[in-house]
């Protein structure tokens, strides 16, 4: 795996010189190789490149472990909540929280979502999520969401959604956003026939809504979802913090 993982640094390295630096131990090459994954703007994708990537990030993806979302036990019926990396479920689709450029985190090693996503998931994800933009013609609107691959990810799909940016006081307007985004999310899931979801906390990180009262959305627009799909099997509550799992466990078990 090591000269893999050497072939892929100097490829990427050869591709942006700039960047050009050395690394000495196996765990610094990790750390440079997902840097200059995250900086690499959208451009042509080399076969020979995504082949060793996709080798190097399966074998990343069964070191971490893989995570059946069948094996979690609901917390309400047809709803789990689970703490742990995202990346890890095997389930029909997990949901990024994305920015409005639709293209994953660009600073290197950012400890966001969308970073973690993108750097599992492999260049595909940018390079689709690029030609979706492209199309579109313009950013990504607060509330709405899209479809794309999942690549060396172990679910089937990813559903990207901009959540509400929230600076000074929480208004209606950002509630109401928020629980745009788990609609919209919902719907296309089942539009494209997805019967699991794993919904990470959207927007209460770096868009800073209020841990409590996105739970409280996010839980009562699912419940509601639950009570009209025939084909939703599970939808699992996805934290990281402690703190969010309580929140979660108290909202669900209430």
């Amino acid at each position: 795996m090591d000269s893999k993982l050497d072939w892929l640094i100097n490829f990427l390295l050869d591709e942006m010189p700039e960047y050009r630096h050395d690394a000495a131990n196996i765990t610094d090459k990790r750390i440079l190789l997902r840097s200059l994954m995250n900086i690499r703007p959208p451009m042509k994708l080399d076969e020979k490149f995504l082949e060793l990537q996709d080798e190097f990030l399966s074998h990343e993806r069964e070191s971490r472990g893989i995570v059946d979302s069948d094996s979690l036990p609901e917390i309400f019926p047809k709803i789990s909540l689970w703490q742990g990396d995202i990346t890890r479920l095997k389930t029909g689709a997990i949901v990024n929280a994305a920015n409005n450029k639709l293209l994953g985190c660009f600073i290197p090693c950012h400890r966001c979502i969308d970073n973690a996503i993108h750097s599992a998931a492999g260049l595909q994800l940018r390079d689709e999520c690029y030609k979706l933009m492209l199309a579109q013609g313009h950013d990504e609107l607060t509330g709405q969401a899209k479809i794309t691959g999942a690549y060396n990810l172990p679910c089937d799909y990813v559903i990207h959604t901009v959540g509400p940016i929230v600076t000074g006081a929480l208004t209606q307007r950002h509630c109401g956003e928020l629980e745009s985004c788990y609609k919209s999310c919902l719907e296309i899931a089942e539009k494209n026939n997805v019967e699991s979801i794993a919904f990470c906390c959207i927007s209460t990180g770096e868009f800073h809504f209020p841990n409590d009262i996105a739970a409280k959305i996010a839980v009562k627009t699912v419940k509601n979802f639950l009570d009209e799909s025939v084909s939703m099997k599970k939808i699992i509550f996805n934290v990281f913090k402690d703190s969010d799992y309580e929140i979660y466990r108290k909202e669900l078990t209430a």
